[in-house]
């Protein structure tokens, strides 16, 4: 069963339940012992999975043997990992784990992971031990062996105790999987944001400080107070914290970016800002707007020798729509309807390979909104030869997770 699946059939378990519930409320229907099992299975269920959804670990196993234990009906239960390890075992109260059982365990884990299916061995310890039977069940995850739940049973177990301890580890595995998923996609989150800040314009970096440096004689007290901006910028967008900022320090760090460009080229680039106070608190991934902004002054910049950038922040409903607009060059919108961002270069090679960074930044960040907020808050492109180009992003106001 895919964790897709398993994640669905949860859902529906569980609104079931719930309709339930509420007709029973409502009618004061008395429930049937069927339905209370059902109720109490769920509970237990879901008791685990929040043990489990932060991987599997010596603590998490802790926290989950006593759900395990009750939706198994087993004497003890322990969860070992993939090398055959204990990470726990209950209950701690009872004598069944005495002796030599724990190791006994140990090695119908292990076999149980290297073979990949259930490992069953009856008097494990002898006719004198109070466990009859050790079923060993592997725990799964992405097609590989990640540990072993580990039933110990005073009886011999029958046809159905061995169905039912599977599908307990079949679950099991399937909230590790899920974990994994979790896990795996911060990691991805993070990467990108890293892969992001290695795109910041290397070309911008010596710009600024050539800059900073043509102002030392000439006007020391500008020099000082570029410094300050260029030192702001490069600590926030080299920060260490989440994955998402507020749009007021997303705006505050473009501010100081456009201070350390405008020193740069003088009066021939102008900066127009309209923002909304109500969507400054607004939550958006991190560096989401910096790609947008140096994009569009290079790409306004690079064949006409100034422009106007525009940045507009506005209300709408439940959403904050951003638009980042210049009057630059444009292009020939038929090259972005294979749906490639990175279009947006320049046809002069000179100025695409100078560009290029900051047009890879664009996918990134359009990934990001997506994986966010899902596939309706992605970048939209709109531009045309010599018309200039608009890149705008729809953020929601809300989102469950996504916070600062």
């Amino acid at each position: 069963m895919s964790s897709g699946l398993a994640v669905t059939l949860a859902v529906v378990a569980v609104g079931v339940v719930l309709g339930l519930v509420a007709l029973i409320r409502t009618r004061r229907v008395v429930a049937t012992p069927t339905e209370r099992a059902v109720h109490e299975a769920l509970h237990t269920a879901s008791q685990a999975a929040t043990s489990l959804r932060g991987g599997l670990s010596a603590e998490s196993a802790r926290a989950a043997l006593g759900p395990l234990r009750s939706l198994t009906a087993a004497d003890g239960v322990a969860l070992y990992d993939a090398t055959g390890m204990l990470l726990a075992h209950g209950p701690d109260e009872s004598s069944i784990w005495a002796g030599p059982v724990v190791d006994a365990a140990g090695d119908a884990a292990a076999d149980a992971v290297t073979r990949g299916r259930r490992v069953l061995v009856n008097d494990p310890c002898g006719p004198d031990s109070p466990v009859r039977a050790l079923i060993a069940q592997p725990l799964i995850a992405d097609d590989t062996g990640v540990g072993a739940l580990v039933v110990a049973t005073a009886g011999r177990p029958g046809p159905g105790k061995l169905g039912a301890i599977a599908e307990v580890a079949r679950y099991v595995s399937n909230q590790i999987e899920l974990a994994e998923l979790d896990a795996s996609r911060a990691r991805l989150d993070r990467a990108e944001v890293l892969a992001l800040r290695a795109q910041i314009s290397p070309h911008f970096i010596y710009n600024a400080l050539n800059t900073i440096a043509s102002f030392v004689r000439t006007d020391p007290d500008r020099a000082r107070e570029l410094i300050v901006d260029f030192a702001d910028f490069t600590r926030y967008s080299f920060r260490a914290a989440g994955e998402f900022t507020l749009l007021s320090d997303e705006l505050r760090n473009i501010d100081r970016y456009l201070t350390l460009e405008r020193a740069r080229f003088g009066p021939s680039l102008e900066v127009r800002l309209q923002v909304a106070p109500e969507v400054l608190g607004v939550v958006l991934p991190f560096l989401a707007l910096q790609p947008l902004v140096e994009n569009a002054v290079r790409h306004g910049l690079a064949a006409k020798g100034g422009g106007t950038i525009t940045i507009i922040a506005r209300d709408e409903g439940s959403d904050c729509v951003i638009t980042v607009e210049d009057d630059g060059v444009g292009m020939d919108p038929e090259l972005l309807r294979s749906g490639d961002i990175d279009a947006l270069d320049p046809p002069a090679e000179a100025s695409r390979s100078e560009s290029s960074g900051a047009h890879v930044g664009l996918t990134n960040v359009d990934h990001r909104l997506r994986a966010a907020f899902g596939n309706d808050y992605g970048l939209v492109v709109d531009t045309g030869i010599g018309a200039g180009t608009k890149v705008g992003m729809r953020v929601p106001k809300f989102r469950a997770g996504v916070r600062v």
